[in-house]
Order: C-alpha cells, then sequence, then structure tokens
C-alpha cells in the first residue's frame, strides 16, 4: 500500500481547495484573473528555484529543453487555465462545487488516459468497478453542485 503517497496527495488536494479562495482574493486586488494566475505562477516559480538550490537538483539544460516533445508544453497552459478559471469561477459556484467538478473531469480524462495508456500512464482499462467509482464521484458533484 502506498499510505505516504495516499496522505501526501489528500494534503496537496487540501492545498488546491485553498488555492481557489486565495486565487479569488489575488483576482480582486488585482482586477484580472490572469493578472492573479500570473502572480501565482511567479510565486511558484520562486518557490520551485528555491527547491532546486535547497535540494541541489540540476537545472533543466537547454538541450533537455529541446528535447521535450511541442506538445507537452501544453502542461503549463493547463495549469494557468486551472489557476485562472479558480480565481473567476470558484467565488462563483462555491469552492466545493469548484474542486468537485475539477476532480470529476480530471478522473474522467484520467480513465481514458489509463483505459489506452496513453501519454506513458499504465494500462488500466475501464470495467465496471471504475464506472461505477466514476458515478459515485458525479454523483457527489450533483449533491455539492445543488443551491
Amino acid at each position: 500500500m502506498h499510505t505516504t503517497a495516499y496522505l501526501i496527495t489528500a494534503l496537496v488536494g487540501a492545498a488546491l481547495a485553498l488555492q481557489v479562495g486565495l486565487n479569488s482574493i489575488v483576482r480582486v486586488h488585482v482586477g484580472s484573473a490572469a493578472g492573479a494566475a500570473l502572480i501565482n505562477f511567479l510565486v511558484g516559480t520562486v518557490a520551485l528555484a528555491a527547491a532546486l538550490l535547497v535540494t541541489r537538483a540540476p537545472v533543466p539544460t537547454t538541450g533537455q529543453l529541446a528535447g521535450i516533445p511541442w506538445w507537452a508544453w501544453f502542461a503549463g497552459l493547463a495549469g494557468a487555465t486551472y489557476v485562472a478559471s479558480s480565481a473567476v469561477i470558484g467565488p462563483m459556484i462555491g469552492g466545493a462545487a469548484f474542486i468537485a467538478l475539477i476532480v470529476a473531469g480530471q478522473m474522467i480524462g484520467a480513465m481514458t488516459l489509463d483505459h489506452f495508456g496513453a501519454l506513458g500512464f499504465p494500462v488500466r482499462p475501464v470495467d465496471g468497478m471504475r464506472l461505477a467509482g466514476a458515478a459515485l464521484v458525479v454523483l457527489g458533484v450533483v449533491l455539492l453542485s445543488r443551491e
């Protein structure tokens, strides 16, 4: 069992819920979702640079960067979209509904990637149990999204 990995993942999820509210506050003060997202990524970049220094991990070389497939760079766009949308949509629909919908979308996307073994994920075909789990998450989204 990967108990420590599960616990860390749950804590990261809790931090993402906080991030929605914090991004919203920053958006109100700077006047735009893009500005809030930029601040979010600037702070994150500084934190990651500090982590590289503290852990003495190597900084990626230009050769390594050049070897990244062009389509893999869209990960940054996905992150920016999440942060900017959390700053606007989170306060509109509430933190729980926002996170529930994000998780439901992630789960459906991840199940699809797993099913086909795309992007390096191990093949885990969609079966009845996985569909039942997805249905329960979607039911949770419905329950959390009620007004």
